[in-house]
């Protein structure tokens, strides 16, 4: 009596067999790792590029070769040639089977604990943030750096990049398959894009810990700046109290810059650039439904234009759209190693040789680290030649600084420096708040969004250097270091050529 048999004939040849036991494993893995992935506190984008491309892939690769075992067998059994069917029998009352049988459950069981505890610590590390930043080191570079040394060094970058819930799980899968892709295939773009168009609302992830009707409170900032233009260096301090407001008018006071437009206010916007730096167009609802539009009245849109624009609803990274990779400007960064000391002020001009450096285009950072030392050096041999001999090791010191600066900032291999990724938080070194508080956004009846200093924040104390230091609790009238008389009421900072630029 011929054995019965539950598939046809020309699948059981050992290619085929090997192959569906293998494929079965992949797919025990992929199930299981999802299940992980599923109910882990905060999911991993990379986990999908495990779960669902790389076992997939083998688990297909295995079915495919498993198809080839049946139609070889197939075509070996039509010819009459080759071995037949595998027949498989087990008799534990034979020794040699018992021996074999126990020997192979042994290794499977280790094998799958072992596949088991090895994917989830693969999951574990794809969640991390040293595998977001060094797996795809060159690429990723200059937002891990950066990241290292920001507010957020300690949030992991898939509560800020995913946050919770399935919806953004999914979505996440995609995004990362096609960012390996980019990787493998050298198909990502240099600087790496932003602002990224697809983020997450702020709502749903900025705000699981920073909550704007908690905001009810002046912060308090100061700032030292050094004069770039005098080869004295010299210096102004000034004190500010930067009105960041919200609150909840049940139970706090309701002021300032959150609740102005984030609280008491939906504000939609259309930019005309792919970083969001141009906007002619915003539109205010406020809390009682009144709606008011303000157009540019430099760059006006047309109601076709409006019409076919993309209207998007401001949220925190529309202004904080650097708060984990942040690429700080060098007059920034030389102003605060300056205040620091870091960079002693004593050194004549070595603001503006600080800057030259810098600003010095270098194709690797290699290059740069040779070439900042040789810049600053041959500035003071043809300028400055007793500082060599007086001043050597502050001029060393100041040497080291600036390269500190480069390193932190500045990654010529992928294009991406401050210039890439401006800030918008501010208005020194980028339009930021002048996108729309320039004074020029006017309303159909004449209302204007402010660009009156006072509105965001209130200068304290300005003192510069030389002269005796001004105080005001209800706020001074900003003085610039430099004589340019009202130049700076008319003229945007980022605009003036200054300031690093």
């Amino acid at each position: 009596m011929s054995e019965k048999r539950r598939f046809p004939e020309s699948f059981y040849n050992m290619t085929t067999v090997v192959s569906v036991v293998l494929a079965l494993i992949f797919f025990s893995l992929i199930v299981f790792l999802f299940l992980i992935d599923l109910f882990a506190h905060q999911g991993s984008p990379y986990m999908g590029i495990i779960a669902l491309i790389i076992l997939p892939g083998f688990l297909v690769l295995c079915l495919l070769i498993a198809i080839v075992g049946i139609l070889r067998a197939r075509w070996r059994i039509k010819k009459g040639t080759g071995q037949g069917p595998l027949h498989f029998a087990l008799d534990l009352h034979n020794k040699k089977h018992r021996s074999a049988f126990i020997l192979v459950t042994i290794s499977g069981v280790l094998f799958i604990m072992a596949s088991s505890f090895g994917s989830y610590f693969a999951y574990d590390y794809t969640e991390s943030v040293s595998f977001c930043g060094r797996v795809c080191h060159k690429v990723m570079a200059p937002e891990y750096e950066t990241y290292k040394l920001s507010p957020h060094a300690r949030v992991a970058c898939v509560q800020c990049h995913i946050g919770p819930g399935a919806t953004w799980f999914v979505r996440s899968k995609l995004s990362g398959s096609y960012q390996v892709y980019s990787a493998i295939f050298n198909k990502y773009s240099k600087p790496i894009a932003t602002p990224v168009h697809d983020l997450r609302p702020a709502q749903e992830t900025c705000e699981q810990c920073h909550w704007p009707k908690m905001f009810y409170s002046q912060k308090l900032q100061t700032g030292a700046y050094f004069l770039a233009s005098d080869p004295a260096n010299p210096r102004t301090d000034i004190t500010l109290a930067v009105k960041i407001g919200g609150g909840n008018p049940g139970t706090q006071p309701s002021e300032g810059i959150h609740w102005h437009m984030y609280l008491n206010n939906e504000i939609t916007y259309i930019s005309t650039d792919k970083q969001r730096l141009q906007i002619p167009w915003v539109q205010s609802k406020g809390a009682d439904g009144t709606i008011t539009v303000y157009q540019s009245t430099e760059t006006p849109l047309t109601n076709e234009q409006v019409a076919k624009g993309t209207k998007r609803k401001i949220d925190c990274i529309d202004c904080h759209n650097r708060p984990s990779h942040i690429f700080r400007p060098p007059d920034q960064c030389v102003n605060k190693a300056m205040g620091h000391g870091e960079i002693s002020p004593e050194l004549p001009g070595i603001k503006q040789s600080a800057l030259d450096a810098l600003n010095t285009e270098y194709k690797t950072t290699n290059q740069a680290m040779a070439q900042i030392a040789k810049s600053i050096n041959d500035n003071y041999q043809a300028n400055y030649p007793d500082v060599l001999s007086t001043k050597g090791p502050l001029l060393q010191a100041a040497i080291e600084a600036v390269r500190k600066i480069y390193r932190e900032n500045y990654f010529p291999e992928m294009k991406a420096n401050w210039s890439a990724h401006p800030n918008n938080l501010g208005h020194l070194y980028s339009p930021g708040c002048f996108r729309c508080h320039d004074g020029k956004h006017v309303s159909p009846t004449g209302k204007v969004i402010t660009n009156n200093c006072n509105t965001c924040h209130t200068i304290l104390a300005q003192q510069v250097q030389g002269q005796k230091q001004r105080v005001s609790i209800k706020g001074l009238e900003f003085e610039h270091p430099m004589d340019i008389g009202d130049a700076w009421k008319t003229t945007n900072c980022s605009e003036s050529g200054c300031h690093g630029l």
